[in-house]
């Protein structure tokens, strides 16, 4: 869109479009090409010390502590980090669309949560009230 606009002459009997029109075709190009890129800019990385997660908008980077569970619903159509505070966060990374590949990914994201719960003692709990 924004070569049609570069490359239109001025207006003439021909051509209607005037520089305004010029403008506004190239404006709405770049807005595309924006959103294109911005849904392209999904991420997750993973490691033993924790998990970053960038989306569309924004981005977090949580140790494995934080994180209760990795979920992906049948009818979800990206998987969701549930957090130990209640939260839940939306990773468009991992997408219903990409099939087998998301769910090899999830499944490695499960697997690195429970290596890390294992490899951490569990809490210690304070008295009950009736001991």
């Amino acid at each position: 869109m924004v070569v049609v606009a570069l490359y239109t002459q001025p207006s003439s009997a021909l051509n209607p479009f005037d520089v305004a029109d010029r403008v506004a075709i190239g404006g709405v190009g770049v807005f595309v090409g924006a959103a294109i890129l911005a849904l392209g800019r999904s991420r997750v990385d993973a490691d033993a010390s924790g998990i970053r997660v960038r989306n569309v908008v924004g981005g977090r980077t949580l140790p494995w502590e934080a994180v209760r569970g990795v979920r992906f619903d049948r009818k979800a159509w990206w998987a969701t980090l549930e957090l130990s505070n209640g939260d839940a966060i939306s990773v468009t990374a991992l997408q219903a669309v990409d099939g087998e590949r998301a769910a090899r990914a999830v499944e490695g994201l499960r697997a690195l949560l429970e290596a890390d719960r294992a490899a951490r003692p569990a809490p210690a709990r304070g008295p009950l009230l009736w001991d």
